[in-house]
């Protein structure tokens, strides 16, 4: 870990040339938010190719540029397009981002990601407030020589997503009238679906909802002393004896259609930001 802060500060640099705002939040637009973008009032966009240490999505329907500007009159630092373990990336490398967003100034991470439904409360399209999770993923991105610099050894994990950024959120959904759960999030690795059995043994532990993101990147804000909302599009439900085969085409309509609900939640707490 002992590299990573010279390299952030080579990736901070470079940004700094064409955008000299301190931004309030970094925002992760992943599975369902990318269109949130174009409301951004850009004053900078650089290609991930263009950024010092930075990976390359490779994932359908992640862009792959970072957008610094302004959005409901708050600075903010987005990526458009997040980066996956099971595109072979290492967990340092999967969260370097958020540990740019760090240096540049944010204070709050927000992210949103896409996720099977294994709570039968739940519906294809709702909204699921992470308000906790369970790490499957066979990995960390904290492992190695600590950097106080960085963060502390040993970071604390009792509230890793903000308890007033979670009310905040449900009270929006309420307002707008529409639906949002407060749930756990389990983060696996992927790519494949998970088999009937993994689905009953995921739920048995306190899952409500999986997905093969957010937690690595959750952990290095948590690590950085951020605040962090993570936001969940239930686009698939997972219920063992009501499995359908996956269809993405299916999956991405879900994400899309939930596009809405997710920017009035996300506008309405940049006004706590």
């Amino acid at each position: 870990m002992l590299e990573i802060r010279a390299q952030v500060e080579q990736a901070v640099e470079l940004i700094g040339r064409y955008w000299s705002e301190r931004p309030k939040v970094g925002i992760i637009l992943g599975t369902g938010l990318g269109a949130l973008a174009t409301e951004i009032q850009a004053e900078a966009r650089l290609g991930y190719e263009e950024i010092p240490h930075f990976p390359r999505s490779t994932s359908i329907g992640h862009a792959g540029q970072l957008v610094c500007g302004r959005l409901a009159g708050v600075p903010v630092v987005a990526m458009e397009g997040r980066f996956h373990a099971y595109e072979g990336y290492t967990y340092k490398q999967i969260t370097f981002p958020v540990r740019v967003m760090r240096g540049l100034g944010a204070e709050v991470l927000i992210a949103s990601n896409a996720s099977g439904g294994m709570n039968p409360q739940y519906a294809q399209g709702d909204i699921v407030v992470i308000e906790d999770h369970i790490n499957l993923m066979n990995g960390n991105p904290l492992i190695g020589v600590n950097d106080d610099r960085l963060g502390p050894r040993f970071p604390d994990m009792s509230a890793p997503y903000d308890r007033r950024l979670i009310d905040r959120a449900l009270e929006i959904a309420r307002r707008e009238n529409f639906v949002a759960h407060k749930g756990v999030y389990v983060a696996v690795t992927g790519p494949n679906l998970e088999t009937r059995a993994e689905y009953r043994f995921l739920r048995a532990i306190g899952g409500d909802v999986v997905g093969m993101s957010t937690v690595p990147e959750v952990l290095v804000a948590v690590h950085a002393g951020m605040r962090v909302l993570a936001l969940s599009v239930v686009t698939d439900m997972c219920l063992p004896d009501a499995l359908k085969p996956i269809n993405i085409e299916e999956i991405l309509a879900t994400a899309a259609g939930a596009e809405p609900k997710l920017r009035k939640i996300v506008l309405g707490v940049l006004e706590l930001c």
